[in-house]
């Protein structure tokens, strides 16, 4: 996230910047903290005055305007409410707490910005320092929501360096912690998952399994997680890490912080989800032509199964921008039963491999490559369909008897 703070002379001048993008439909006001009407009863004079009174409070002020944007990298998305959000912290943490100010969200450059309007003079006359705010009070505030949100930060914006390629791991070829460590806190820093099995979706494309151990176990009474390196088909080698031991330390408690932001941060991606699964979804598809589109726009397709090879869940990863989503969390059209009734039987039956419920087997590259195998194919629509597909042989054979039998007359 990138802030620039600009200071002046005119709150009209800032007002009206704003308010004619507005008017040529470039922007939107999103934000009005500190006025007594709400957004949509507030006219060009209500917005004006309140900052004009308090500026009038301080009349050897006369550099009383103060106008700030903060601009986000390229793919960044967010919902009204999470903008608000981060624009109240950063606020807040320039010192600008308890200020009126106005947000518009703007339209009218290549990447997401918003521009704030407020005044620097406080309700009791004081004056809020300006001097070395930007280099001081605005770089500390951005950086902890950088974090915070998971943003790009500032630094990046400008070169977009190439983040961590990380390597499948394999269990006797690296130290099994480090490997664990590098992989494990790049999936948290750039994926927006919020729960065990969906950060496991993307971790065990990487040969990771995050684990609570059994429901009846010691360590999940006591809220216990440790992380495994396995062989790509779910199966743990060598021995578990603690997650208090890694660096980050990605316990269950710190990881349930996430879950809830990252609920947030994941919910203007979902509709873009949706139309790009409705638009592969136009014409007859079977399960792995289904998965084989949707990888093709980096979006991998997981089907959750049981021992007996019945399908009890979906799981969309999103590559591109870096988000999981359960089909249920996308809606009823797009749970594993729903979508599963909607793709075509495949052609050929074949039984269904012992370990077909797991993850295929990792790509060496990771997700830039995901789901490579074809271990699970379109076999298990073959089981879903099996009674159908017995009854129908059994019907044609009676039909075909039947016809023999009157030709015989």
């Amino acid at each position: 996230m990138v802030s620039k703070i600009k200071s002046g002379k005119s709150l009209t001048g800032a007002l009206n910047y704003n308010e004619n993008k507005v008017r040529d439909g470039k922007a939107e006001l999103i934000q009005a903290e500190g006025y007594y009407k709400d957004l949509p009863d507030l006219n060009f004079y209500d917005k004006l005055l309140r900052l004009t009174d308090l500026a009038a409070r301080n009349e050897r002020t006369t550099t009383n305007a103060v106008h700030i944007s903060l601009n986000f990298a390229n793919g960044e998305q967010f919902d009204t409410d999470l903008l608000q959000e981060i624009i109240k912290e950063y606020m807040a943490g320039i010192g600008f707490e308890g200020q009126p100010f106005l947000a518009y969200r703007h339209h009218d450059a290549g990447h997401p910005h918003v521009h704030i309007v407020t005044t620097n003079i406080q309700k009791n006359g004081e004056r809020i320092s300006l001097h070395l705010l930007g280099r001081n009070q605005s770089e500390q505030a951005r950086k902890a929501i950088e974090i915070k949100y998971k943003l790009v930060k500032a630094e990046d914006q400008k070169k977009q360096p190439e983040r961590l390629k990380l390597k499948v791991a394999e269990y006797g070829k690296t130290e099994t912690k480090r490997a664990i460590t590098n992989i494990v806190r790049e999936i948290i820093q750039t994926y927006k998952f919020t729960s065990i099995p969906e950060l496991n979706a993307v971790l065990g494309q990487f040969n990771i399994t995050a684990d609570r151990g059994s429901k009846d176990s010691r360590m999940f009474a006591k809220n216990g997680l440790v992380y495994w390196i396995t062989d790509g088909r779910g199966n743990k080698m060598g021995v578990p890490i603690k997650a208090s031991s890694i660096y980050g330390k990605p316990t269950l408690k710190k990881l349930e912080e996430n879950f809830r932001l990252n609920e947030a941060l994941r919910k203007p991606l979902r509709e873009n989800l949706r139309q790009t699964i409705d638009q592969v979804m136009r014409k007859p598809l079977t399960r792995q032509a289904f998965q084989e589109a949707l990888k093709q726009k980096r979006i991998q397709v997981i089907f959750r199964q049981n021992e007996e090879g019945r399908i009890y869940g979906i799981t969309f990863v999103d590559h591109e921008n870096k988000a999981v989503f359960n089909g249920s969390a996308l809606g009823k059209a797009y749970s594993a039963a729903v979508l599963t009734d909607r793709l075509s039987p495949s052609k050929e039956t074949s039984p269904v491999p012992k370990d077909s419920h797991r993850l295929p087997q990792a790509s060496q590259n990771g997700p830039d490559n995901f789901y490579p195998g074809n271990g699970t194919g379109e076999n298990l629509l073959d089981i879903l369909f099996q009674d159908e597909q017995e009854d129908l042989a059994a019907l044609n054979k009676f039909k075909k008897r039947k016809k023999r039998k009157g030709l015989n007359l």
